[in-house]
């Protein structure tokens, strides 16, 4: 019997695996001081992260947002952002309590994980605003340009302190670069940006002998050649709506990917058992043939309990099934 961290890397590497199932229960986090620093109390009130964005986190909301207006940003003109960013520091940061978590890891039944929220892209607009933001990149692209420098810059420095006090296996790593409907920016615009810093970041953590797991659950199926070449590990988040198949035909399977479930379409009220059951079971049977694929909702749960219940019975069952039924040959 494999452990789940060799039952994922079998997955990844086409070899045989015990089942199939979400990569994501096989992540041990070690909270970092950078991530401690900025985490916003579930409280419903608006608090201030280490780069002096305002968050509110409700509560029973899957996360925190950002209250970016007239008031609370903290890049307001665009053409003095220079003096109105302030770049956090990442010097004299207390790094014991994750060296010991790190050290408690059993790492040959899991990876020890970072998670590192607030990408470069997501960073620019919790900064100045979505829409503020969509207007600089389009008109200002020079100072866009280098504001994202600053920012993966940060990142960069961030991996390697990482690599150097808990010698992490794999980054979870967010930055959403689009909607259910489409991609935020232009292709050749996010080309020119967004894609050489990225994988420059991908590079400091490889250079750390970290696996770079990219967050995105969204529409990404424009890019997804370029995320191959950034040198993405894993993209997790892949929702249905990009067309999965057509991209691992183009990827040649070489993007592995987490998710492909319709969270949203059975997370609902009024849905039978086997609906729910029968919606994982499309996604293990519909993406798995075409690559290394993890099939999972790209959030990880149904928010009902119910549903939830449902859903994780299944992908265990199916997920058994599926690796008994399919052998790697």
């Amino acid at each position: 019997m494999l452990t789940m961290r060799e039952n994922m890397m079998a997955v990844l590497h086409g070899e045989q695996p015990d089942y199939y199932g979400d990569f994501m229960p096989s992540l041990d986090f070690a909270l970092d001081p950078v991530f401690m620093r900025d985490r916003i109390p579930q409280d419903g009130q608006i608090h201030y992260d280490a780069w002096g964005t305002a968050y509110c986190f409700k509560p029973g909301a899957p996360g925190a947002h950002p209250v970016v207006n007239d008031e609370t940003a903290v890049i307001k003109d665009i053409e003095n952002w220079e003096k109105e960013l302030k770049v956090p520091t990442l010097k004299d940061l207390d790094w014991s309590a994750a060296e010991a978590k790190a050290k408690e890891v059993n790492r040959k039944e899991k990876f020890c994980a970072l998670f590192s929220s607030g990408g470069i892209f997501e960073r620019t607009h919790h900064l100045m605003g979505m829409q503020n933001a969509f207007i600089n990149y389009m008109e200002y692209e020079d100072e866009m340009a280098a504001i994202l420098r600053k920012i993966a810059d940060y990142k960069i420095e961030y991996f390697r302190l990482a690599g150097k006090h808990l010698h992490p296996d794999v980054v979870f790593y967010h930055d959403d670069w689009g909607s259910k409907q489409n991609v935020f920016l232009p292709p050749n615009l996010w080309r020119r940006l967004i894609k050489p810093l990225h994988k420059e970041i991908v590079q400091a953590a490889h250079d750390e002998g970290i696996m770079f797991i990219h967050h995105a659950d969204c529409i990404c199926q424009p890019l997804v050649e370029d995320m191959i070449e950034i040198g993405i590990d894993i993209w997790q988040g892949t929702i249905p709506q990009n067309n999965i198949v057509e991209i691992q035909r183009v990827t040649k399977g070489k993007l592995p990917m987490i998710g492909g479930i319709d969270g949203p379409k059975i997370d609902i009220e009024h849905i039978t058992e086997e609906e729910i059951r029968a919606e994982v079971r499309r996604a293990f049977d519909e993406y798995i043939p075409g690559g290394p694929f993890f099939p999972s909702i790209a959030n990880g749960c149904c928010f009902r309990k119910w549903n939830n219940e449902i859903y994780l019975d299944e992908l265990n069952k199916y997920g058994h099934q599926y690796a008994q039924e399919h052998p790697v040959k």
